[in-house]
């Protein structure tokens, strides 16, 4: 396919217009989400911007669509109502199910000038707690939900304490005609468009203060680094709307005017296949860009290769692989899986991204296959990023590419907030307009995450150029190391396990375990330390970290006798590591807690370890 860039109708945002002489991302005055769409309706208001499909009534997917006019009268008429029960800069959840009632919602509490706080119906199991927290952080005047899951949120928001309790407005109750009594309002790009709330893989979910400012900036580094100049290149998604990519995908098409197809996390977790058969339709009409986790594209490899005869065609697919660090085997596995139906090598594009800079951070180039290392296992562990020799004990890394244009990223030394030299591993540091304002509500560690001052830059090879000296940063908890130019991300720093004095990185020890046993199942294995004397029934007084790795069992062993991966997990965990495993347990499947993203949630399985509500899983 020709992939030369389609020029943009009259009127539509030209990425040429966000550069400065520089070449830096600068949004022209007044550029703002409801703006974009704005354009959009003046220029290309027939069009499709937004189209789902429905797998919830039958195999045969029902097909909704919302062209850009659509999609204009839905939120006049929605915003309307909200300006009636919240006044500027209140929030507004939204606890609504996947659907284009979700995305009329979002942008319509942004229109009528409050918060849009994304999150979810309470019919999502295991994430109660998380809904609660959320809400009582963001304290919003009005929910907006649908008829559908009304119901289930009015039960949830009727257990709140009577002073918490929202309004509640039924999205889909609301005529078109109610756009008759919506009051312009004006939004500014510093204005924060919506509270983004964190996973919760390490600590409870903070909402980040999102502004117009970050989103368009974001957006717009997006389409450059990923070569989305073309009006024919659409998005694909099922992420949850609720996450930060999911968002990210329903942005794309407001900067450009182009749509997305969206379907629900559930309807892809019962048959990976629809994702494929989605992003198979969109490859035959253009580009087509779609994101997903380590684990979604394991799962699709096992659970989703089109049946015989089947015509799929992916020649034409970008696809994000995002999780931190990105799993080389899920790279290969799903390349082997789908080459035959014309996956290009240049396919894949490890990337990294994190809710407090919006969303994205690094990708690799357009043009290139991703670039997999293996570095020494104790060099690491002494926190030096060495490759390792041949036949030597190694871990793999995943190259994330190069950083986005007008954005910094620098490794400093969590300790002394000094600036490290490449090959050395430390917290990665960023520094641009994408990045958020703050948490909602938490001034003080604010100012500790998005506050950060650097003591010290390299004198030469510094990644710091073009900063100002007092300058802040925003700080990501993220480790990670530069090689070659390249940004590779290690892990979390609240994730590292020390032991003996050495730091193991819990995704190499969950990788052996994976390895050591065919009744692991893979990319479900949690590894955290616990103190002897907190791990459960202990009678010691002892303090000493102790290494606790929870695996979850693979399909069709639920029979097998779990002694023998138990004593294999912990004979590859001292042979590779060098460290004992003092408690090694095995759980069906679902036994250990993600996050709403999908990624492990080691923090909430620590917690449930210690607590011993594992057993009740």
């Amino acid at each position: 396919m020709d992939r030369g860039h389609v020029d943009a109708p009259e009127g539509l945002l030209r990425i040429e217009d966000c550069l400065d002489a520089d070449g830096n991302v600068v949004l022209p005055a007044g550029v703002t989400l409801i703006s974009l769409i704005d354009r959009n309706i003046a220029n290309v208001g027939d069009t499709v911007a937004y189209r789902y499909l429905d797998y919830s009534r039958s195999a045969q997917p029902a097909v909704f669509e919302l062209t850009w006019t659509q999609l204009g009268e839905r939120l006049r008429a929605i915003a309307a109502h909200v300006q009636r029960s919240a006044a500027r800069g209140d929030r507004v959840a939204i606890l609504a199910p996947q659907g284009l009632d979700y995305i009329t919602g979002f942008f319509a509490a942004i229109k009528a000038g409050t918060i849009a706080v994304p999150l979810f119906a309470p019919e999502l199991p295991g994430h109660a707690e998380r809904l609660d927290t959320a809400l009582g952080d963001s304290q919003p005047a009005l929910v907006l939900t649908t008829a559908a899951a009304a119901d289930s949120v009015r039960g949830f928001l009727a257990k709140l304490p009577s002073a918490r309790q929202p309004r509640l407005l039924v999205i889909d109750d609301i005529p078109d005609s109610s756009g008759a009594d919506f009051v312009e309002t004006v939004v500014d790009v510093d204005d924060v468009s919506h509270l983004q709330y964190t996973s919760g893989s390490t600590r409870p979910p903070a909402g980040v203060e999102i502004t117009h400012r970050a989103v368009g900036t974001n957006l717009i580094q997006m389409i450059l680094s990923i070569d989305l100049l073309d009006r024919n290149t659409h998005g694909v998604s099922w992420l949850p709307l609720y996450h930060d990519m999911g968002l990210s995908m329903i942005g794309f098409p407001t900067v450009y005017g182009g749509h997305s197809t969206l379907l629900s996390p559930t309807a892809f977790i019962r048959r990976p296949q629809r994702w494929i058969r989605a992003l198979s339709d969109a490859s035959r009409d253009g580009h087509v860009i779609t994101a997903a986790p380590n684990f979604a594209y394991e799962w699709t490899a096992a659970r989703g290769v089109p049946d015989a005869g089947d015509d799929i065609d992916l020649s034409n697919v970008v696809m994000i692989i995002g999780s931190e660090p990105v799993s080389a085997d899920a790279i290969t596995t799903f390349s082997e899986a789908f080459a035959p139906h014309g996956l290009p090598p240049t396919a894949f594009k490890p990337s990294y991204g994190i809710a407090e800079a919006t969303l994205f951070v690094a990708t690799i180039a357009p043009t290139a296959q991703p670039t997999v290392i293996r570095l020494d296992r104790e060099q690491l562990a002494q926190g030096i990023a060495q490759e390792a020799g041949e036949g030597a004990d190694a871990v793999t890394q995943v190259s994330c590419g190069q950083v986005a244009r007008s954005l910094w990223a620098v490794i400093a030394d969590p300790a002394t907030g000094g600036e490290l030299p490449d090959g050395r591993i430390g917290e990665i540091w960023l520094h641009g307009n994408n990045v958020g304002r703050g948490y909602w509500g938490q001034p003080q560690e604010s100012r500790r995450v998005f506050g950060a001052k650097l003591t010290h830059r390299r004198s030469e090879g510094s990644h710091a150029v073009g900063v100002p000296a007092d300058g802040v940063w925003l700080r990501t908890g993220d480790l990670g190391f530069y090689r070659g130019g390249e940004l590779y991300v290690a892990g979390r720093l609240a994730d590292i396990v020390v032991l003996d004095g050495r730091t193991l990185y819990p995704h190499d020890i969950e990788q052996t375990a994976a390895d050591s046993s065919s009744l692991v199942r893979r990319g479900y294995v949690a590894a955290f330390t616990v103190p002897a004397n907190q791990m459960p029934g202990a009678t010691t007084q002892d303090t000493t970290e102790q290494l606790v790795v929870i695996a979850e069992r693979a399909a069709g062993t639920s029979r097998s006798d779990p002694a023998t991966a138990i004593a294999a997990i912990r004979s590859a965990v001292f042979r590779r590591h060098g460290v004992e495993a003092a408690d090694v347990r095995l759980l069906p499947a679902g036994g250990i807690p993600r996050t709403t993203s999908g990624k492990l949630a080691r923090r909430a399985c620590r917690a449930e370890y210690l607590s011993d509500a594992l057993r009740l899983r």
